[in-house]
């Protein structure tokens, strides 16, 4: 990690600076090639994209029922138990975010009211390659599910012999999802925006993925299906004073490094003793992980970073916008009270990140690269639309139609007046 001890505030913006993505221009334009290829070409295209990226010759790119029953069997009995736990935490957290219709008389006879609308259609983008994330999946589907979404399309990059992860497939079965895609990358993306033969088109998109992913989702974006949220690589900034416990800490920033190389941790602390038994513990823990080559890369990019005090620590965190924010403090509550920037925060020397990843029942579907200064992370709310409706009396006309009158005629809007006058003439 690189190592800096006290900068000024006006050096700090350079050190929020994530990992450059390069060749963004050419990724967009390979990307714009495949939603043109997957729009002609449409089944046939996926297929190609299958061959060409996962080395899967794929004759029906949808799962079939029976791939999907024998899923189970492949699942250990523990790793089933752990899913279902997660479940239920998940439902739990999600559930208590239902918002009730909003119904009231802003006047005597205007009555107005919102309701919460299900999205329609949904498409789930969920990565397979090194690390399926079926965890990623519990977070999309379960809320998904709780909104009451028609029509929930999953789509998943598959093996090199045209089967799928069957532990996403078994965590498709447990949430009853069934309309399931053997397609991943940019060309799964495309496919959900504009449909194919086998892929029906949807009204939102969400999911993680590499900078191809990410900018699929965008383009869909440009063409009229909602994301998500923008979102790029995984990053975590742990806040640690002289009470954290280095083991702990390092662990928590391996936990984020060993997601990409494009990932970045930052480690914040007003204790040199700390920082330095941080870094040293990181050094020695990365020797132990299966993936010890994607985690030292994620490092050459990360950061350990020694400031005054909390309230330095804190300013910092706020300008950063972590995805993660860990408080590794005594006095955490405290400290929470002054985030204004973060996707999720966990408190305390005993609240691993990892916790919110799988099973807490947090979401962990997150703005990251800075966009939690202006998003929120995925809930219940990102599924559903909120309507708004009206209704008004004889006697609510007369009271609020003046008003509309006037309004109407200062902007200069008569048809917006009339539209009230004939109204009133007509119940006098």
């Amino acid at each position: 990690m690189q190592r800096f001890n006290y900068p000024a505030p006006s050096e700090w913006a350079a050190l929020q600076q994530r990992p450059a993505q390069a060749e963004a221009a050419e990724v967009e334009q390979r990307v714009r090639a495949i939603f043109d290829d997957v729009r002609r070409r449409g089944d046939e295209a996926l297929r190609h994209y299958a061959a060409a990226f996962d080395g899967a010759a794929l004759t029906d790119l949808r799962v079939s029922a029976p791939e999907l029953a024998a899923a189970a069997a492949q699942v250990p009995a523990e790793l089933q138990a752990a899913i279902r736990q997660a479940r239920h935490n998940i439902e739990r957290f999600h559930a208590a975010q239902r918002e009730a219709e909003l119904r009231l008389e802003t006047m005597p006879g205007v009555e107005c009211w919102r309701r919460p609308v299900p999205v329609q259609r949904v498409g789930l983008y969920i990565p397979g390659g090194t690390a399926p994330l079926f965890s990623t999946l519990l977070m999309l589907g379960v809320p998904a599910r709780l909104a009451g979404c028609p029509d929930i399309v999953l789509c998943t990059p598959p093996a090199k012999d045209g089967s799928v992860n069957p532990v996403i497939l078994f965590t498709a079965a447990e949430l009853g999802i069934d309309t399931i895609i053997k397609a991943g990358g940019a060309q799964a993306v495309a496919a959900l925006t504009g449909g194919t033969e086998s892929v029906p088109a949807v009204d939102k998109i969400f999911g993680p993925g590499n900078r191809y992913v990410t900018a699929a989702k965008q383009l869909a974006a440009q063409r009229g299906v909602a994301i998500d949220m923008p979102a790029g690589p995984s990053e975590v900034l742990v806040i640690a004073d002289e009470s954290a416990n280095p083991v702990f800490v390092a662990a928590d920033l391996l936990s984020q490094a060993e997601h990409g190389p494009d990932s970045q941790v930052v480690l914040l602390s007003n204790s040199a003793r700390v920082l330095d038994a941080v870094v040293a513990e990181v050094q020695r823990q990365v020797q132990e992980l299966p993936r010890q080559q994607v985690a030292a890369q994620a490092l050459q990019e990360s950061r350990a970073i020694l400031l005054r005090d909390s309230d330095q620590m804190l300013q910092f965190s706020n300008q950063y916008a972590p995805e993660h924010l860990i408080l590794a403090v005594d006095n955490a509550d405290e400290l929470a009270a002054g985030v204004r920037s973060a996707g999720s925060v966990f408190l305390g020397h005993l609240t691993p990140e990892a916790a919110g990843d799988y099973a807490s029942g947090t979401n962990h579907t997150l703005p990251t690269n800075g966009y939690a200064r202006n998003y929120s992370g995925v809930s219940l709310d990102s599924f559903v639309k909120k309507i708004t409706f009206q209704r008004i009396t004889a006697a609510g006309l007369r009271a609020v139609g003046p008003v509309v009158e006037t309004m109407a005629e200062a902007e200069g809007l008569r048809a917006h007046a009339r539209a009230v006058t004939l109204r009133l003439e007509a119940i006098q």
